[in-house]
């Protein structure tokens, strides 16, 4: 798996979003179950659903009730998000790359290959609703060439980040680089280790 693989993948989950354009649809994975492929579309289609509620939350005349609620959705999805990228993590870790004995001068990346997609996937929700900014039929001239010059460095950000990844993979591969997967252990989200919650 490639990274431009990864990204078309993370494309087809953000179109495929947009035919309902609705928070609360189901996704609808088309690829086999229990695949990397599998997991990186429901991957991209979390952070999809999470940008339209981050957008959602941003309204000035939400209901605060409502609000409040958004937020705690919104926290939820980071876990779920947080925890599919360790567990890609983990499959790079333990079953694409569990045979290859890093060389005695092997380094550590400072972001994890996951991490990194992670980026990708993100990249890919920015470049859709970029691109939409520059078609908006409402929108000003000016607004519509400030987006494009925006999607353009989008799309750079796109190939250099998607050449940087895969030579992550490579130098794995190669024993060049090791992997470690850390657990980002957020303790807000833990009643043992937020006071605000394990002092009630």
């Amino acid at each position: 798996m490639t990274a431009k693989e990864s990204f078309d993948i993370f494309a087809r989950s953000v179109r495929d979003y947009h035919v309902h354009d609705d928070i609360d649809f189901p996704i609808e994975n088309p690829y086999p179950a229990d695949s990397i492929e599998a997991t990186l579309y429901a991957k991209n289609w979390v952070d999809a659903v999470q940008w339209h509620l981050e957008d959602i939350i941003r309204d000035p005349q939400i209901d605060p009730v409502a609000a409040l609620e958004l937020k705690r959705r919104i926290d939820r999805s980071n876990q779920v998000r947080t925890d599919m990228v360790e567990q890609l993590d983990s499959y790079l870790r333990d079953v694409q790359y569990a045979d290859v004995t890093p060389l005695p001068d092997a380094t550590i990346n400072t972001e994890s290959p996951a991490w990194a997609l992670d980026r990708l996937s993100i990249l890919a929700l920015k470049i859709w609703h970029m691109k939409e900014e520059t078609e908006r039929p409402d929108a000003s001239d000016e607004h519509k060439a400030r987006c494009a010059a925006k999607l353009d460095v989008l799309l750079e950000q796109q190939q250099d980040l998607t050449s940087a990844i895969d030579a992550l993979f490579e130098d794995i591969a190669a024993g060049r680089k090791y992997m470690k997967v850390y657990r980002q252990m957020k303790m807000y989200n833990d009643p043992a280790t937020n006071p605000v919650l394990y002092k009630k």
